[in-house]
């Protein structure tokens, strides 16, 4: 009775989704590439309302992500290129074939080489070895399989987990502590360079002119150790457990929260925002510190 259920279910959704595609002018313009951006912000949008543990805000937000994957899948349909049917059954074997411990018919049995019970990390390894040896996904190197067009910080995450997997990784968490620590300190000495070089006194962000060939030098140098100690700070996220995509996130909303009730503060006290009424917003910001997002 459930299965049935589950089926009319999505009959009449895809009955929906095609009914739009043939009679919404917008619909009707839009191709595979032209939403990859609505894809992507509906996802995020997802990610958000899970992060909110908002479970209401989820099932709205989940559909429309759905109806991406359907619509998408459709336009292929449409071309004769493959089924949404197809879509859904391609997945349903991937999950059949790299869960041999789940299903016994699973061609991914031939991967099984120890008890996974219990050890998700396990349970990893061994899907790893059904996509290179069962499904001939190997490939020149364990990076190729993450998409170049990932955001940086989740690109970088999922290289040192990769990397990790290869047995390629620090020690030990003091080792990362280490390499942080050092990282800092080069990143500070060629921010000294950059201070000499453009007479900084640090009052206010740095911006050049028409900069000469030596601080151009010495601003891309700062720019590279910038970035290893961002590299290196994500992969230390990785050791001590911590997303890092998610811990910015809610750092993200967290100052989002605080500048609001700034402004809302200084509308309050008729102040203008602005660095002379630079106390007066750092009070309310202190004060907002203490309130619950």
């Amino acid at each position: 009775m459930r299965e049935k259920t589950i089926n009319n279910t999505f009959d009449k959704f895809f009955e929906v989704v095609k009914a739009v595609r043939k009679g919404c002018p917008w619909d009707r313009e839009q191709t595979p590439l032209s939403l990859r951006s609505t894809f992507f912000e509906e996802t995020c949008e997802a990610i958000d309302a899970l992060t909110q543990e908002d479970s209401e805000h989820v099932k709205e937000e989940l559909g429309d992500v759905l109806l991406n994957v359907v619509l998408i899948a459709y336009m292929f349909e449409e071309k004769g290129l493959f089924t949404v049917d197809e879509t859904i059954n391609a997945i349903s074997e991937k999950l059949v074939r790299r869960h041999p411990h789940v299903f016994a018919q699973s061609e991914g049995q031939s991967e099984v080489k120890e008890d996974v019970a219990g050890n998700p990390e396990k349970v990893l390894n061994q899907w790893e070895r059904i996509k290179e040896n069962v499904e001939g996904r190997k490939t020149e190197s364990l990076l190729a399989s993450i998409p170049e067009n990932f955001p940086p910080i989740l690109k970088a995450f999922k290289e040192f987990k990769k990397a990790s997997k290869a047995g390629f990784d620090w020690n030990s968490l003091s080792e990362v502590k280490m390499k942080f620590c050092e990282e800092l300190a080069e990143m500070h000495d060629a921010l000294i360079d950059v201070e000499l070089l453009n007479h900084y006194d640090g009052s206010k962000p740095l911006t050049v002119t028409n900069p000469t060939e030596e601080q151009k030098k010495a601003q891309l140098h700062l720019e590279e150790e910038y970035g290893d100690v961002l590299h290196c700070l994500i992969n230390y996220g990785r050791w001590i457990g911590v997303d890092p995509s998610i811990a910015l996130e809610k750092a993200m909303r967290k100052f989002e929260f605080r500048f609001r009730r700034v402004e809302d503060g200084m509308k309050a006290k008729n102040l203008e925002m602005t660095h002379e009424n630079h106390r007066d917003m750092m009070d309310i910001w202190n004060r907002a510190k203490n309130e619950k997002l």
